[in-house]
C-alpha cells in the first residue's frame, strides 16, 4: 500500500508555470488574484520529497549519525535521504537506512508526514525502524562522510534538542516532549515497543 502523501497548505494552483528547473528545487510562478481586484505575481519552490528514519536496535538503542557533506560543517542527524523518481517513500527509508548505516529492520512505522512550509511543495516523512539488525557495510555516496553511533533514549533526546543535531521538525517534536512528561514518554514507549 502507497504511503499516503501530506497536502500543503497552499498547493500550486494550476495556473503555475515552471520558471526555472533545478537539480533539486524548481521554481514556480503564477499571477494571483488579489482582494482589491488586482494581480501579482506568486513564486513557490518545489522540492524533491525526503525521508528520515529513527532507528532503534532489539537492544533499544538509537542509530545516530554524524555527516558531513562538502561544503558543510559536521551535523547530526537520523540516516535519510531524498526519494527517487517512482519510488514509495518507505522504499526510500530502507534504501537510505541501508545505505548509511548498513542496518535494516522488517519494523516500520510512518511517525510524522507533513510539508514544512506552504511556499515549498515538498513532504518530509519521519519513520522509525524497530529491531534493526546490521547487515553489511554502508554504501555512501561520494558526497556524504556518515559515522554511525548507539546511544540510549535518553542520550538521544539530549542529542536532538542539542545544537549539532539538524532535523529542525524532529527537534521540535522533542522539545515538546522535554515540556509535557506524558508527551516524553510516550516517544519513549514508541521508540521501545
Amino acid at each position: 500500500m502507497p504511503t499516503p502523501r501530506p497536502l500543503s497548505t497552499r498547493p500550486l494552483p494550476d495556473n503555475a508555470t515552471k520558471v526555472f528547473e533545478g537539480k533539486m528545487y524548481d521554481v514556480y510562478q503564477w499571477e494571483q488574484s488579489l482582494f482589491d481586484g488586482t494581480t501579482a505575481t506568486y513564486e513557490k519552490l518545489k522540492g524533491i520529497d525526503v525521508v528520515s528514519v529513527i532507528p532503534v536496535t532489539a537492544d533499544g538503542e538509537v542509530i545516530i549519525t554524524h555527516q558531513q557533506q562538502p561544503g558543510s560543517k559536521e551535523y547530526i542527524t537520523t540516516a535519510g535521504g531524498r526519494v527517487e523518481d517512482g519510488e514509495d517513500p518507505l522504499e526510500a527509508v530502507k534504501r537510505e537506512l541501508l545505505e548509511e548505516t548498513g542496518y535494516t529492520s522488517d519494523n516500520y512505522e510512518l511517525w510524522l508526514a507533513f510539508q514544512p512550509s506552504p511556499r515549498i511543495e515538498q513532504a518530509l516523512y519521519v519513520f522509525i525502524a524497530k529491531n534493526c539488525v546490521k547487515v553489511t557495510d554502508q554504501n555512501l555516496d561520494a558526497g556524504e562522510k556518515v559515522q554511525i553511533e548507539l546511544i540510549t533514549f535518553d542520550q538521544f533526546v539530549d542529542v536532538v534538542i542539542g545544537d549539532l543535531y539538524n532535523d529542525p521538525d524532529v527537534k521540535m517534536e522533542f522539545l515538546k516532549a522535554k515540556l509535557y512528561p506524558e508527551k516524553l514518554e510516550s516517544l519513549r514507549k514508541l521508540l521501545s515497543d
